[in-house]
């Protein structure tokens, strides 16, 4: 009897390791190589026990069975592992995007270019694994009743408790809670393949209905462009949750931004204006407003009026949209919308996490490649993930600098804390980096033009009296929520023929709100839409209450100046 427990409890490890082996290794890979975090790893092993089931009930066939489900398991499995060896990232819904985004000759270069013969070998390596394993299964006995009692933990453990978890305690309704487990199926071949075609396929529809409002918006009206035809590129670089207060370019005691510090103190041209904050705390309902006439008061027209890509696209620009965020998921497609109206896209970020280590330095390349082309006129959007959640991925080792505690003696905070306060602080560093290369990169191209950052909204890491607030939260608001860096860089050549003081207006208080009147008054445009009032640069600003909060409730709004008077 004790034999026969011993027999079948290594029948089932070897059974276990098999189908594991097909979702779990890359899963382990990527929490090794500090890629992403152990969530994914936990639920592969959890939904690769399903594989389990048909060997407990039918063990005369144990061997035929793990072969024909080994075998869809390793071709489904071949995907998201050349995919993660090429391109570094998990394989996700975006992945289906980018493919359907390119033809067969670009998808075909693609592959020669980075198809080689240490990708077969690491392949062959993977598949003759997964072949001794095979070799080593051998059936458990289990009596009948053992039988059904194992499958029906299996299938509790799978989706009975997390469907029970979400309808009741998490309090989800029954749509929710079956995105929730087709979510933590994702992991696991050949699931990984078929949830994530069917989540482009959701999103890619959502986009599509949005395009096409965009299509009914008409085009601006008397549109001027005071600087002609004469050849210019210009620049937006929309960082992500990053704060000003955590930057030491505005005063922080930690020195997180050494190379803009340098720049500020050495380069005329860099302008860092002082009082700027965000309307909301969150990216796109952010975004919504920064790239349209989208306002506080006036939420909804950035679905009925043209777009700051459209504009520049009206006034002679080839527009360009190079990202480093994720590209179809359900937050991101209102960006992915925005994204497609640019002439040209450059999708840089597939993976199926936002916690995954993609660093921003990959916008580095394409931004080169799109100086580099001959159009008189061009305008770039750069959109970086900056210093999002989770903070540990977002910057390279060499940066991870700052480890000790704060020397505000008023921060009393625990290990987890303490570490999360210090890799935002690294992150800000690294941001610092991105930044500044892109600057030196525009600089370097001699174009005639500028580049214009800042950040969508900032980030409370701890810095809030109670110094237990982490993230953002507009149903409670804090300072560094709102805050955030917005700095101007100006070409030489731009400089000279325009001759514009712009550090004159560098205290002026001043929401992203109106951001598309600062950006057309930089740009040198003038149309019936355009307030000169709105404009951070314009001499005819006029300061009005900066509104933050959510517009769609009643009594959402509120003024940030008198919220957070000192």
């Amino acid at each position: 009897m004790k034999n026969t427990k011993i027999t079948n409890c290594i029948a089932i490890l070897w059974q276990f390791l098999f189908f594991a082996y097909f979702s779990c290794g890359l899963q382990l890979v990527l929490v090794l190589t500090r890629h992403s975090m152990i969530g994914g790893l936990r639920d592969s092993l959890i939904y690769s026990l399903l594989y389990l089931i048909p060997g407990i009930l039918f063990p005369k066939y144990t061997k035929k069975i793990a072969a024909m489900v080994g075998c869809i398991l390793w071709i489904a499995s071949l995907i998201p592992i050349g995919y993660f060896y090429i391109y570094r990232q998990e394989f996700s819904q975006s992945v289906f995007f980018v493919m359907s985004e390119s033809n067969w000759r670009e998808s075909s270069e693609y592959l020669q270019q980075y198809f080689s013969i240490s990708c077969l070998i690491v392949l062959i390596i993977y598949s003759i694994i997964a072949y001794l394993l095979w070799k080593c299964i051998r059936p458990i006995k289990f009596k009948l009743t053992n039988k059904l009692i194992a499958c029906f933990l299996i299938i509790c453990l799978a989706f009975i408790w997390p469907f029970v978890n979400c309808l009741i305690l998490k309090q989800k309704n029954l749509a929710g809670s079956t995105k929730y487990i087709m979510s933590k199926m994702e992991t696991t071949v050949p699931w990984q393949l078929l949830i994530s075609f069917n989540k482009y396929h959701q999103q890619l529809s959502n986009m599509q209905t949005l395009l096409k409002q965009y299509e009914l918006v008409p085009p601006i009206l008397n549109l001027k462009d005071k600087n002609g035809d004469q050849p210019r590129t210009l620049v937006l670089v929309i960082g992500e949750s990053t704060t000003k207060t955590r930057m030491s370019l505005y005063g922080y005691e930690r020195n997180t931004t050494p190379l803009l510090d340098k720049r500020f103190k050495e380069d005329p041209n860099f302008i860092r204006f002082n009082d700027v904050i965000t309307p909301r705390p969150y990216t796109i309902e952010v975004l919504e407003q920064v790239l349209t006439f989208a306002d506080q008061h006036h939420p909804d027209l950035y679905s009925q009026s043209p777009s700051i890509i459209q504009i520049m696209k009206q006034a002679g620009y080839k527009t360009y949209w190079i990202t480093n965020q994720q590209t179809m998921t359900r937050r991101n497609t209102m960006l992915t919308m925005f994204s497609q109206q640019a002439d040209e896209q450059f999708y840089l970020n597939n993976d199926r996490n936002q916690n995954s280590s993609q660093y921003d330095e990959v916008v580095f390349t394409p931004f080169q490649q799109v100086l580099q082309e001959p159009n008189d006129k061009k305008f770039i959007i750069i959109h970086l993930l900056g210093t999002h959640m989770n903070y540990r991925y977002r910057f390279p080792k060499q940066y991870d600098l700052f480890k000790t505690i704060p020397t505000n003696s008023d921060f009393k905070l625990d290990d987890r804390e303490l570490e999360l306060y210090n890799n935002y602080d690294n992150a800000e560093r690294y941001n610092d980096f991105v930044v500044n290369q892109l600057i030196d990169i525009f600089s370097k191209n001699n174009s005639n033009g500028f580049l214009l950052y800042f950040s969508d909204h900032g980030e409370d890491v701890f810095e809030s009296p109670s110094h237990k607030i982490l993230g953002r939260n507009e149903k409670a608001p804090t300072k560094p929520m709102y805050t955030i860096p917005f700095l101007l860089w100006l070409s030489p050549q731009w400089q000279e023929q325009h001759n514009i003081n712009y550090k004159q207006y560098v205290d002026r208080k001043y929401s992203t709100a109106d951001f598309i009147h600062t950006w057309s008054d930089l740009a040198g445009l003038e149309y019936d839409l355009y307030d000169a009032s709105k404009s951070l640069v314009n001499p005819s600003f006029i300061k009005t209450p900066r509104w933050i909060g959510d517009p769609y409730i009643k009594n959402g709004l509120s003024d940030f100046d008198k919220r957070f008077a000192k």
